[in-house]
């Protein structure tokens, strides 16, 4: 290292000091507010990965309920409709690869808000054999606090 070189890592560390420090591979600033809720979406992603309807449920808050984004009922799930639907909607997956991005946590109070991109990669199952399918968008979760976790209230 030049005398340089040394000066303007001298000059610049108090400022990297100042730098927040980010959630892994986000703009996000990691505190003890949004850690927890990232914690989650990583369990979120690392369960739907080894396609475990149980662990993913397990991060679902008792009264999850999902309207899809759509006016009507039809297509509403409740935690009982997520228990069915999951389990058999991952059975028919015969491989599966998904990449999540965070890209905002929104914490207030007892309730928290995330935005992540995702991108999955998956094959299925058919009488007619595995069929690959690719699917990416940007999703909305709704997060919530039960006791002292946090749990997924929708969105999945």
């Amino acid at each position: 290292m030049n005398f340089r070189s040394a000066l303007l890592a001298i000059a610049l560390a108090p400022l990297a000091a100042c730098a927040p420090r980010l959630l892994p591979g986000t703009a996000i600033e990691d505190t003890s507010t949004t850690r927890p809720v990232y914690e989650v979406i990583r369990a979120y992603g690392d369960a739907m990965q080894r396609k475990d309807a149980a662990a993913v449920l397990a991060l679902a808050a008792p009264d999850y309920y999902d309207t899809a984004g759509t006016p009507g009922p039809e297509d509403d799930l409740d935690r009982a409709g997520l228990e069915r639907a999951l389990a058999a909607d991952l059975g028919k997956i015969d491989s599966l690869k998904l990449d999540l991005g965070v890209k905002k946590i929104e914490v207030r109070g007892a309730e928290a808000f995330a935005e992540i991109y995702y991108d999955g990669y998956f094959r299925v199952v058919t009488a007619g054999g595995a069929v690959p399918k690719r699917e990416s968008d940007l999703h909305r979760m709704q997060f919530k606090k039960v006791g002292k976790d946090w749990k997924i209230a929708s969105g999945l």
